[in-house]
């Protein structure tokens, strides 16, 4: 596998990496890792324990405007992988479209082996978020192209979701695709003794109904739906918390507009939480789980939420209108502040309805486990490597 991201980063990308690694190597097989080095102060190093056997960090440089990414350096990269061609490589699988996307295609025409590529971010919906200078319609244009010739450049490609699918063979993708979701690890039920440790470690009240987001703080994640359809929800529960577990660029601008709105009392903003070790608290402890992104490729902390019996109040775009199931712990609504605010207050007042929807939420997260998304990758795999005779 190579990629332009992992942990100490954190986002989809690295868990979805993790998550097939872990599984793969469980099940026997061998998986080298090519990746960036992190700086010691990299934000979030420390909150994700990985095993560093098989991962190999290329020594890597700032990317320019962004404090979080890593751009490897070339040289270094053709260095370690001319070891490759000695650990008997079967498959390449690249899993960012960047410096890893080029030298995956290079390393794989050397090894003389099929190359896989997982498409997991909707660039469409990302480019005029951070690059507002230029027309919106000629971004979308030029993240469309660049898709289209990236992924008919490889030998099959991996999509986590149906909509995905359907938009990426709109863009003129002929490469066959394969929908594969990243799976999850089903994490013990939290202990009501954690539960209440969280809240009180972040002075929420005990009894204060709590509504929780996880995930990047960024502008494409759509958390400004969230904070504007906080007002009223707390006119019919004044002590409602909204809590925002994670970090990125937007956090300042957004923390503001909290302020601004008067809603800093209302709001606490955690920053990043250990997966293993915090997470699971977290989002147990909350009564409702509320996320407006239109542009997830999948929407992993959605099945998070669920394996902890935490109903989840969603909009269905792209990759998480696969996951959000109403008969599996989910209300869809409207990406407005209007739809959430009335979805929430109808839960909050509706205590055995919100019984209903987190008895249903754990036993639905489970069919999407890290085991049996894995199989579906290794059936790519056999596909495209001829068995030995």
């Amino acid at each position: 596998m190579i990629s332009d991201v992992f942990f100490p980063r954190i986002n989809g990308v690295s868990t979805s990496i993790e998550s097939f690694r872990r599984q793969l190597v469980a099940l026997g097989h061998r998986v080298t890792l090519l990746c960036p080095a992190y700086p010691a102060d990299q934000p979030g190093a420390g909150t994700i324990d990985v095993v560093e056997n098989g991962v190999v960090r290329i020594p890597s440089r700032k990317a320019p405007l962004d404090r979080e990414d890593r751009l490897m350096r070339w040289s270094a990269l053709m260095r370690e992988a001319q070891g490759l061609a000695e650990e008997n490589v079967d498959v390449v699988h690249v899993q960012t479209p960047f410096i890893a996307h080029y030298a995956g295609r290079r390393i794989a025409g050397k090894l003389g082996v099929p190359v896989v590529e997982t498409y997991h971010t909707f660039f469409e919906e990302y480019a005029d978020k951070y690059v507002p200078v230029f027309p919106s319609s000629w971004l979308r244009g030029l993240a469309r192209r660049w898709s289209r010739g990236q992924c008919n450049d490889i030998d099959r490609l991996v999509v986590p979701s149906a909509p995905m699918q359907a938009s990426l063979t709109n863009y003129g993708v002929k490469t066959p695709m394969t929908v594969i979701p990243t799976g999850i690890s089903i994490a013990p039920p939290a202990s009501p003794s954690d539960t209440t440790a969280f809240r009180d470690r972040h002075a929420i009240p005990r009894e204060a109904p709590l509504l929780l987001y996880v995930g990047r703080v960024a502008w494409e994640k759509n958390i400004e739906v969230l904070l504007d359809m906080l007002p009223t929800v707390l006119e019919q529960h004044p002590s409602a918390i909204l809590t925002i577990a994670g970090e990125g660029p937007a956090r300042d601008a957004l923390k503001g507009r909290a302020e601004k709105a008067g809603l800093a009392a209302s709001v606490r903003w955690l920053g990043y939480l250990n997966r293993e070790t915090e997470l699971p608290a977290t989002y147990a402890a909350a009564d409702l789980f509320v996320f407006a992104s239109i542009s997830e490729t999948q929407g992993l902390v959605i099945l998070e939420a669920l394996a902890q019996a935490t109903p989840v109040v969603a909009v269905a775009e792209m990759g998480t209108r696969d996951v959000l199931d109403e008969t599996g712990g989910c209300r869809v609504v409207a990406n407005t502040p209007a739809a959430f605010s009335e979805a929430i207050n109808a839960l909050l007042d509706d205590e055995a309805e919100r019984e209903r929807l987190s008895a249903a939420a754990r036993p639905y997260a489970r069919r999407w486990s890290s085991e049996a998304m894995t199989e579906n990758l290794l059936k790519v795999y056999r596909e495209l490597v001829p068995a030995n005779p």
